[in-house]
C-alpha cells in the first residue's frame, strides 16, 4: 500500500502518468473518491503515460470512452450512474471489469466490487486508488494492488 500527497491537479495528473508508463496489458485500475476528487484528472494522466494523445473526457453519460492510440488500449469507465452490479452487467460493462483487453481505469469502482472484496479473476492485476480531498486542491491518494 502506498500514499501520495497531491497539492494540485498537476500533481495528480503526474501520478497518473507514472502509473500509465508502468501499466501492462490486463491491468484494472479502480478509482474511488467523492465528486470532484480528481478521478478523471488521474485518468487523463494515465492516458498520457500510455501515449494516448486524444483529450480524455469524463465518461459519466456515455459510461465508457475507449482510447486506442497509445502503447496499450485504454478503457475509461464511469459507474456513477449505475446503482448495482446487475445494472453494470446490463449495460455491457462486465468485460472491461473482468479482463480488460488493454488497461481499464474505472471511476466509482466500489459500485462493482464490495469494499471488503477487492479481488479479480486470476491473472488480472487490480490497483485500488482512493482519492481523499484535503482542501481545495490538496488530495491524499492511497493505492493498493491486488491479484496478478
Amino acid at each position: 500500500m502506498g500514499t501520495f500527497i497531491s497539492r494540485s491537479p498537476g500533481d495528480t495528473e503526474a501520478l497518473g502518468e507514472q502509473l500509465g508508463r508502468q501499466a501492462q496489458p490486463g491491468w484494472l485500475i479502480g478509482l474511488t473518491g467523492g465528486l470532484g476528487a480528481g478521478k478523471t484528472v488521474l485518468a487523463a494522466g494515465l492516458a498520457r503515460g500510455l501515449g494516448v494523445t486524444a483529450r480524455v473526457q469524463s465518461p459519466t453519460f456515455v459510461l465508457v470512452n475507449e482510447y486506442p492510440g497509445g502503447r496499450l488500449p485504454l478503457f475509461h469507465v464511469d459507474l456513477y450512474r449505475l446503482a448495482t452490479r446487475a445494472d453494470i452487467i446490463a449495460a455491457g460493462l462486465e468485460p472491461y471489469l473482468e479482463r480488460p483487453a488493454g488497461v481499464a481505469v474505472v471511476e466509482w469502482m466500489e459500485r462493482w466490487l464490495e469494499e471488503t472484496a477487492w479481488h479479480t479473476a486470476p491473472g488480472v492485476r487490480l490497483r485500488r486508488v482512493e482519492i481523499k480531498m484535503s482542501g481545495e486542491t490538496g488530495r491524499e491518494i492511497i493505492y493498493e494492488d491486488f491479484g496478478g
